[in-house]
């Protein structure tokens, strides 16, 4: 987490926290893709601005957006301005609604996919850990069949270690679950 007290609170209170709320799943999916290419702190930092101008990440809403409302948004310094990523929220927004529709929503779907419990993983440094497994090589196919976007598989396994699906912090830190 470094030295920035953001980081530290997120290491500390979110990371590898497993999530079932549908909208915050859905949030960190939109917010792991919008990283592709920065540093997840660029990211967090932005996050306020982003549940501000993506309507607290309510898909129903961000699925309806017109062009116009999406060439608001690349105007709107509160987010990362990037083109790509803002059509990609609302494409995400529209798949995470038919996935709803389909399999009970992110959390059943994702959740489903780790028999309902996390994986914990017992890495004693950082070099250990994997940017992918196969099973976010699976998931991200999965997903990309879906009509997801900015879901390749690094940006998957860091989607899982966010929401909790699996537990990455290093065995010794006070958030590994032997600890």
């Amino acid at each position: 987490a470094g030295t920035d007290p953001r980081m530290i609170a997120y290491h500390d209170e979110e990371w590898g926290v497993p999530l079932h709320d549908e909208r915050r799943l859905f949030e960190m999916l939109c917010l792991e893709g919008a990283q592709a290419g920065l540093s997840w702190s660029t990211v967090l930092n932005r996050r306020d601005g982003y549940r501000e101008v993506y309507d607290d990440f309510d898909a129903e809403r961000m699925a309806a957006y017109d062009d116009a409302r999406q060439a608001s948004l690349l105007a709107d310094r509160r987010i990362i301005r990037n083109r790509s990523k803002v059509r990609a929220f609302r494409d995400n927004a529209r798949a995470v609604l038919a996935l709803r529709a389909e399999a009970g929503g992110l959390d059943r779907f994702l959740w489903g996919q780790v028999g309902g419990e996390p994986i914990v993983n017992h890495f004693e440094s950082m070099s250990q850990v994997p940017a992918e497994t196969p099973l976010a090589k699976e998931l991200s196919a999965d997903l990309k069949r879906r009509g997801f976007r900015f879901v390749g598989p690094v940006i998957v396994y860091a989607y899982m270690q966010s929401t909790g699906l699996v537990n990455d912090h290093l065995v010794g830190c006070f958030r590994h679950p032997d600890e």
